[in-house]
């Protein structure tokens, strides 16, 4: 038990990427808790139940990753990722402060919520490749993997301790008092980052800035059929699967017809499937194949069911098998692309798996958000569950032409092979 305790979560034995999670922690928790009470203000009380505003706000938020794409991966591969990260972290403090207090003077209305929201995006699109491939610079190659599988543990045990501590806020002080512990959540980050022993970072030789162009890292996709048939899933997961502010918020209101705080329940919920999902991640040494594959599919199955649930308690149940499906496809995605990556390019390369991945929410969470109103959430969890199951599709076909997957009668069950001497990546997945 020991032994495996110590395996996953071996990342935490360097200093510093034990420093870096303790403030992350904390952070995460503040950002789940804002997410909170900005999608329950704009669906309550800046509008009547507005399922497509939730998504204008999401499209905003999210719509600065492609829109500045040419410049963000750049400066990840550019700058000093610490420095940047106190930039980023310090700026989108600022931005729930502003909001925040907003909101405590009675002063906010939506399109406040709006521009906040592109502002938050467009200080995301530097933070989010920065953050992603910083952690390469904190533990060796050999635990990075298990590394950003820590990460999103951490990340979505925020979301399980986040929303449930907002829902009760929200319903006793108000969500301008959640906008405002948010802010002050990013010192925590801060303080890490300065706390950090420089000297121990594993920083890598950089390219020259003229040489140091997004077009290699789309160069060096358009050679990869591994990581292009990763990013189409993380598309299509992306862009109509991961709009859980809007399932879950008018299956809250419209559907089962309760407040707040079991709106914040019910994120809570699905983030214990996501925290079982990343831990169970990161005690493989390294991304599997056949996890991509099993990760949509489940996903796809258990939102498609999550839809037919006639009651709060069982739609809460099956979001955990939701969390647990979304983590694990997440969680080895990223993990298989940061590893399948050359070191001098995967700054650029995770900005643009990071523009495909939230890219698409601009596209997806106002479309979304129409079928809520316009045919209700049980319609709108069923786009979410067809795209699992087309981004299951495009990785098993993946298997059959580049990996000679091959199905098998053995003892009257089917059994399924492929050919593991053909690489999918620099490092084998």
């Amino acid at each position: 038990m020991s032994s495996s305790f110590n395996s996953t979560f071996r990342s935490l034995n360097g200093y510093n990427y034990r420093v870096w999670a303790s403030g992350a922690i904390v952070s995460n928790i503040g950002t789940w808790m804002q997410r909170t009470a900005q999608d329950w203000i704009v669906l309550t009380q800046l509008t009547h139940n507005n399922a497509t505003a939730v998504g204008i706000v999401m499209a905003l938020q999210f719509g600065p990753q492609v829109a500045l794409l040419p410049v963000t991966g750049w400066a990840a591969d550019h700058f000093d990722k610490r420095k940047l990260l106190i930039a980023t972290q310090a700026s989108m403090g600022t931005l729930a402060l502003g909001l925040g207090l907003l909101t405590v003077f009675g002063l906010v209305q939506l399109w406040h919520v709006y521009c906040f929201a592109f502002a938050l995006g467009c200080v995301t699109a530097f933070d989010s490749p920065a953050r992603q491939s910083f952690v390469s610079e904190l533990v060796d190659e050999a635990d990075l993997s298990n590394a950003v599988a820590l990460n999103s543990t951490s990340f979505n045990a925020a979301r399980m301790i986040g929303p449930a501590i907002a829902g009760v806020l929200i319903a006793s002080v108000g969500s301008g008092v959640v906008f405002l512990i948010n802010a002050a959540s990013f010192a925590a980050v801060l303080c890490s980052l300065n706390c950090l022993r420089i000297n121990e970072l594993r920083h890598r030789d950089k390219l020259p800035g003229k040489k140091a162009r997004l077009a290699d890292g789309f160069r060096y996709i358009g050679k990869r059929p591994d990581i292009k048939a990763i990013l189409l899933m993380v598309f299509l997961i992306g862009t109509f699967g991961l709009n859980f502010p809007i399932f879950i918020s008018t299956m809250t209101v419209t559907v089962f017809h309760v407040g707040a705080s079991k709106f914040g329940l019910l994120t809570s919920m699905m983030a214990i499937g996501s925290v079982t999902g990343a831990l169970l991640s990161a005690r493989r040494d390294k991304p599997r194949v056949a996890f991509l594959f099993a990760g949509t599919a489940m996903f796809g199955t258990a939102l498609a069911a999550s839809s037919l649930m006639p009651n709060y308690f069982l739609f809460g149940i099956t979001l955990m098998l939701v969390g647990v499906a979304a983590q694990t496809f997440n969680t080895t995605a990223i993990g298989a692309v940061q590893l399948a990556t050359e070191p001098s390019v995967r700054g650029r390369v995770m900005a643009i798996f990071l523009a495909v991945a939230q890219g698409g929410t601009p596209i997806g969470a106002p479309i979304v958000g129409w079928v809520a109103d316009h045919y209700g959430p049980r319609t709108a969890l069923l786009v979410g569950a067809l795209a699992g199951i087309f981004a299951a599709a495009v990785w098993l076909s993946f298997l059959i032409t580049h990996r000679n997957l091959r199905m098998q009668m053995a003892d009257g069950r089917p059994k399924f092979s492929f050919d593991e001497t053909q690489a999918i990546a620099a490092q084998e997945l």
